[in-house]
């Protein structure tokens, strides 16, 4: 039987190369697909030999899809196990001040680029029994942050399909999951928004927000493979914003507004 294989998204950075290192090293083929072919030739180079495929393409373009979907599956024997639409920008700033067009991108890479993965990896999914797809959302897509809107908007939107496709693929026995991971120590927290001219990376550390590291956040990504919940939190501060979306949405809006400078103690 041909060895498990994983088509990794962003997969020249960050969480995409945490997680195609974990999987490597469990005896997994792993397509990396990045827009950064630099990116990729790194993520490749400390993988084991044989152990990858490379693929350069935008998840924004479905025929860039097609054509590294099949070059893929030319090298994983046609398996796809595990569809990991990781892919992601991290624009934020207040909405006023972010231009229609950024707002555009976003949405674009972050929902769009996931909608196009499942759309066009469907077939090999189907015809890989027990397969899984696994979005990257976010904690922000329990609650929406402030300075943040758009990109909470998209996790919000991967959220929502995951769960409504994990009830409708389940007839196809294709799993459908989600990590939703707080501040991840990628390169999107060194990052500046259009309202700071701080990388988001000291804003955070000096607020004690905790950063996780990718290495956790690939555990998190194979135990949500092979366990049953539909969204895998990771991070305290996820776990948290999880319960008080849930339980204490007023509390999550007073603090909120409070740090956004929009309200204050008395009120």
């Amino acid at each position: 039987m041909a060895r498990k294989a994983i088509f990794i998204t962003g997969g020249g950075s960050g969480i995409g190369r945490a997680v195609a290192r974990h999987f490597a090293g469990q005896g997994w083929f792993v397509g990396i697909a990045d827009v950064n072919s630099t990116g990729i030739d790194e993520t490749a180079a400390l993988l084991p030999a044989g152990a990858s495929s490379r693929h350069v393409m935008d998840v924004r373009d479905r025929d860039q899809w097609q054509a590294a979907l099949d070059a893929f599956a030319l090298q994983s024997g046609g398996r796809l196990d595990v569809l990991f639409n990781n892919a992601g920008i991290g624009t934020g700033g207040q909405f006023a001040d972010m231009p229609p067009a950024e707002a555009d991108r976003l949405i674009a890479i972050n929902f769009g680029g996931v909608v196009n993965g499942i759309y066009m990896a469907l077939p090999l999914l189907r015809a890989t029994p027990g397969s899984t797809i696994l979005n990257t959302g976010s904690a922000s897509g329990f609650y929406g942050v402030a300075g943040l809107a758009i990109y909470s908007a998209t996790k919000f939107a991967v959220r929502g399909l995951t769960e409504a496709l994990e009830i409708e693929f389940a007839k196809h026995d294709i799993k459908v999951r989600s990590l939703m991971p707080g501040f991840i120590d990628t390169p999107l927290l060194d990052q500046v928004s259009a309202d700071s001219n701080e990388p988001a990376r000291n804003r955070l550390s000096d607020s004690g927000f905790e950063i996780i590291p990718v290495e956790r956040v690939a555990e998190a990504a194979w135990g949500a493979v092979h366990g049953t919940s539909v969204h895998t939190t990771v991070g305290k501060m996820a776990k948290r914003l999880s319960r008080l979306a849930r339980w204490f949405p007023g509390l999550i809006v007073r603090q909120s507004k409070k740090i956004d400078g929009l309200g204050t103690a008395g009120h």
